[in-house]
């Protein structure tokens, strides 16, 4: 049965599927259009780091940044490959919803890139109810990347699986 825990940015493995999605963001966006955050970026106290685990196996990762008091942000979510298609994503995004929403939190945001490898995250969070949207956070719009919000006063997310 999957678990999700805290970030162990001692883990080997946590580091690895890390160091692919850096790897990944970079190798599909143009140099300067890329803000993933890296481990000292992780490491801030405004970030909560999580890790899906089924036995030793490391699933995903995902973190959920505070932009403001009712606002976060999802940062640095990641499938391991071996794991794509298999339902783990929507498994961590249900996780960081469900913090936001504790939190009290009345929207929650990402910025991804654009192009073909970022479209089965956009499918993703669309499914879940997060719209297209302007800027935020100090994030400036270009043609590589989008930013997508998620109302979380008026919608009750859920989706069926």
């Amino acid at each position: 049965m999957p678990v999700i825990k805290p970030g162990d940015f001692g883990d080997g493995r946590v580091k690895a599927l890390l160091t692919r999605h850096l790897e990944g963001m970079h190798a599909n966006s143009p140099t300067g259009h890329v803000f993933a955050l890296d481990w000292s970026g992780l490491q801030k106290p405004e970030i909560s780091f999580y890790a899906l685990w089924e036995g030793e196996a490391l699933l995903s990762l995902a973190a959920l940044k505070e932009l403001e008091p009712r606002a976060g942000e999802i940062k640095s979510m990641r499938t391991a490959d071996a794991h794509l298609r298999k339902g783990v994503a929507a498994t961590i995004l249900d996780h960081i919803i469900a913090e936001a929403r504790q939190r009290g939190y009345t929207r929650l945001s990402l910025e991804t890139g654009s192009g073909p490898p970022f479209e089965p995250a956009l499918k993703l969070y669309r499914k879940y109810g997060f719209t297209d949207g302007g800027a935020f956070g100090g994030y400036e719009k270009s043609l590589f990347n989008q930013f997508l919000h998620l109302d979380l006063a008026s919608t009750q997310v859920g989706v069926t699986r």
